[in-house]
């Protein structure tokens, strides 16, 4: 009990939020009459919170480094804006629009991050004056007006599922990825581990270890399942997957990381430290921009279209996932995993309260109390550690 007790005060942010998401689930379950966790709601979640988690991915960068970004609803609208033009209007194959869309979220995150590493206008200001911009372009291109529908294959992104063999009403390939995923994570944790023992670093007593490797296992197999049950294994969930498996490895393993992190922490004793403080926070905003556009890209593929009221309050789901998830408000501080976290905790309070019949009211009033608790939590602890 006492390793149990170390273990989660060493990471209370990060168990903190799972076991908040855990609550919520299961109270939205017994409130629902379980609605909540049917297969089909789960896979609704997904597609339904996919563009707020890879923004709530770049955000976290950008919220690490000690910036805000208020623009990526209206960056997400734009691009998908532009997509549209190009795939309805011009006939341009899926496949170009996609690479031209990525390279115009590019260039206005470089514009951006122009003027706020370089020119040293903060970034709140900066990214204000891009939200207004670029929400209105989105009105200007689009003429006020919606464009659709787009190729088959371009809605693929949001509501295709990857090829299954059904066997007794459940889809063989989610459930050997299921199987595969965990043995990943098994070998992952293992190899992590023997590392830390070889360096000499402290590590978790054998019986937590197994006690996660376990927990870890019933979950994935379990959440494999259910997708199993209904579709498959969704292409967005893949997507997902892979920017949170190479985000995480970037600011965890890489020098990349570490520089985010040091300028969040102190910028000048970064710099002294050799950082390039300003070219770091160049790249995260152009990192921010790209996001932005793939999230603007899977709204229009999941709307079937191009409108300009796309992206609206994008950029505070966001921020309110990366602040929930754990992330400090003074920089520093936060994980891709957090991040996530907290974007399913915010998804699965839209979800629920919905399902239960709360009006929009209830439901904005709801989250913004979530938000303000998460945030007060954060400060409440850094208080207890400085005291």
């Amino acid at each position: 009990m006492e390793s149990i007790t170390k273990l989660f005060k060493g990471n209370i942010r990060q168990y903190g939020m799972i076991i908040a998401l855990v609550v919520i689930m299961l109270l939205f379950e017994v409130l629902t009459n379980g609605l909540l966790l049917k297969p089909i709601n789960i896979t609704n979640l997904i597609l339904q919170n996919s563009y707020i988690l890879v923004l709530a991915i770049g955000m976290v960068l950008v919220i690490i480094t000690g910036h805000i970004d208020l623009s990526v609803g209206s960056i997400a609208a734009f691009v998908g804006a532009v997509a549209a033009i190009m795939m309805v209007d011009w006939q341009l194959p899926a496949w170009l629009a996609v690479i031209a869309s990525l390279l115009v979220g590019a260039l206005i995150g470089a514009w951006q991050g122009f003027w706020i590493a370089y020119v040293r206008i903060p970034a709140f200001i900066v990214t204000l004056a891009g939200m207004l911009l670029f929400r209105g372009l989105t009105m200007i291109v689009l003429e006020g007006q919606s464009i659709s529908p787009f190729p088959g294959g371009f809605q693929k992104i949001s509501s295709g599922f990857l090829p299954d063999i059904q066997f007794s009403g459940l889809g063989l390939v989610s459930i050997i990825v299921g199987i595969l995923l965990t043995l990943w994570y098994i070998f992952n944790e293992l190899r992590e581990r023997r590392s830390q023992r070889k360096y000499g670093f402290q590590v978790v007593s054998q019986g937590l270890f197994l006690l996660k490797l376990i927990v870890v296992a019933v979950v994935t197999n379990l959440f494999t399942f259910v997708l199993a049950s209904y579709a498959g294994i969704p292409n967005i969930l893949v997507l997902l997957f892979v920017l949170i498996v190479v985000y995480s490895f970037v600011m965890n393993r890489t020098v990349m990381g570490r520089h985010v992190y040091a300028l969040g922490g102190n910028e000048k004793a970064a710099g002294l430290s050799g950082v390039k403080t300003k070219k770091v926070t160049f790249w995260v905003f152009v990192n921010m921009g790209t996001l932005a556009a793939v999230s603007g890209l899977i709204f229009a593929a999941r709307l079937n279209a191009a409108t300009p009221r796309a992206g609206t309050n994008f950029e505070l789901d966001a921020i309110a996932a990366c602040f929930i998830g754990g992330a400090s408000a003074s920089g520093g501080i936060g994980t891709v995993f957090g991040a996530i976290i907290g974007g399913l905790v915010m998804g699965v309070l839209n979800n629920g309260m919905s399902l239960i019949g709360l009006g929009i009211d209830w439901q904005q009033g709801i989250k913004g109390l979530v938000l303000l608790l998460a945030v007060a939590f954060d400060i409440y602890n850094k208080n207890k550690r400085a005291a």
